[in-house]
C-alpha cells in the first residue's frame, strides 16, 4: 500500500487524524479552507494541499473528516472535488456523521467509478483522535479494509467492522448520537435542578460522578458548565443537526423516539436563543431562574 495518505477537513477530529498518521510514519496530505490550519499541519511535517482534487490526485487513501452530508458531497463531487482526481481502486474512508441512506448511495456511486469505500464515522472526542485512540463505526467490502488495515490501525484505538454493507457504520454511529444527545440534555436538566435548589453545583457534580447517575457525557460535559467555559468542542448546532437525523431515520419506519424528540427541541431552543456556536453543554442556558457559574478572568 502506498504510505500517501489524504485527510480533507482539519477540525478537531481531522487534525487529530492527521497528526497520528504523521508520527506513523505515512506521507500525510491534507485540505482545509483554513490557510492558517494548513500552515500548522505544514510546520508539523505533513503536505497541504490546494484543493481535494490535489489530495485525491496524490493519495491512494482520502479520508473525509467533514460536517455533514452536504460538505461530503461538496469535497468528493464538487468543483475542484477529490473523486474525479481519484484513479481507480483507490479508497475514500467517509467519517463525517451523516444518514445511513447518504453512506449507501455515495458507496454505490464510488464503486461506479471503480473506487473503494468504507463507510467510517467516527466517535471519542479531539483527545482521542490525536493520540489515535478514536471509535470508528465502519462498514465496507473487505478489499477496503485490507486497503486501509495499517491506516486504520494508526488512527483508532477500536475500529468495529459491522459488515460489507455501506450504511450499517452510520446506521449505528446515529444510535452513538442519540445517547450522546439525550445525555447531555438530561445532565443539563439535573445540573439546573440542583442549582434551582440551591445545591452546591461542585458538590452535586462530584456526587453524581461517584454514583449510579453518571454517564460519561455528565462527566465530560459537566465541567464546562462548572466552569463558565463554553468554548465549543462539539457545539449546540451539532445536535440539532444529529439528533435532527436521529429523528428524521426513525421517522421512515414510524418508528417513535421520544426522550430524543425531547432532546432535540432543547437544543432547539438553545439554538433559537442565540447559543447554537457555544458548546453543547451551553443547552443548560434554556431553564430559567438559575445562576450559572461565571467563567473566571
Amino acid at each position: 500500500m502506498s504510505k500517501n495518505i489524504g485527510v480533507i477537513g482539519l477540525g478537531a477530529m481531522g487534525n487529530g487524524v492527521a497528526q497520528s498518521l504523521l508520527r506513523a510514519g505515512f506521507k500525510t496530505h491534507a485540505y482545509d479552507l483554513r490557510a492558517d490550519v494548513l500552515q500548522r499541519f505544514a510546520d508539523a511535517g505533513g503536505v497541504p494541499c490546494v484543493s481535494p482534487a490535489e489530495v485525491g490526485r496524490r493519495c491512494d487513501i482520502v479520508i473525509t473528516l467533514v460536517v455533514n452530508a452536504a460538505q461530503t458531497e461538496a469535497v468528493l463531487f464538487g468543483e475542484q472535488g477529490a473523486v474525479p482526481a481519484m484513479s481507480e481502486g483507490k479508497l475514500v474512508m467517509a467519517c463525517a456523521t451523516v444518514p445511513p441512506g447518504f453512506a449507501e448511495t455515495l458507496g454505490k456511486r464510488l464503486a461506479e467509478k471503480e473506487l473503494l469505500m468504507i463507510d467510517a464515522p467516527v466517535s471519542g472526542g479531539a483527545a482521542r483522535a490525536a493520540s489515535g485512540e478514536m471509535t470508528m463505526m465502519t462498514s465496507g467490502p473487505a478489499e477496503a479494509y485490507a486497503k486501509a488495515e495499517a491506516v486504520l490501525a494508526a488512527i483508532a484505538g477500536k475500529v468495529y467492522r459491522l459488515g460489507d454493507a455501506h450504511g450499517a457504520g452510520s446506521k449505528v454511529k446515529i444510535i452513538n448520537q442519540l445517547l450522546a444527545g439525550v445525555h447531555i440534555a438530561a445532565a443539563a436538566e439535573a445540573m439546573a435542578l440542583g442549582m434551582r435548589e440551591g445545591v452546591d453545583p461542585d458538590a452535586l457534580y462530584d456526587v453524581i460522578t461517584h454514583s449510579a447517575g453518571n454517564s460519561w457525557m455528565f462527566e465530560n460535559r459537566v465541567p464546562h458548565i462548572l466552569s463558565g467555559d463554553y468554548t465549543p468542542l462539539s457545539a449546540v448546532d451539532i445536535f440539532v443537526k444529529d439528533l435532527g437525523m436521529v429523528l428524521d431515520t426513525a421517522r421512515t419506519s414510524k418508528f417513535p423516539l421520544p426522550l430524543s424528540a425531547a432532546a432535540h427541541q432543547m437544543f432547539m431552543m438553545a439554538s433559537t436563543a442565540g447559543h447554537g456556536g457555544e458548546d453543547d453543554s451551553a443547552v443548560i442556558k434554556i431553564f430559567p431562574g438559575i445562576e450559572l457559574p461565571k467563567a473566571k478572568e
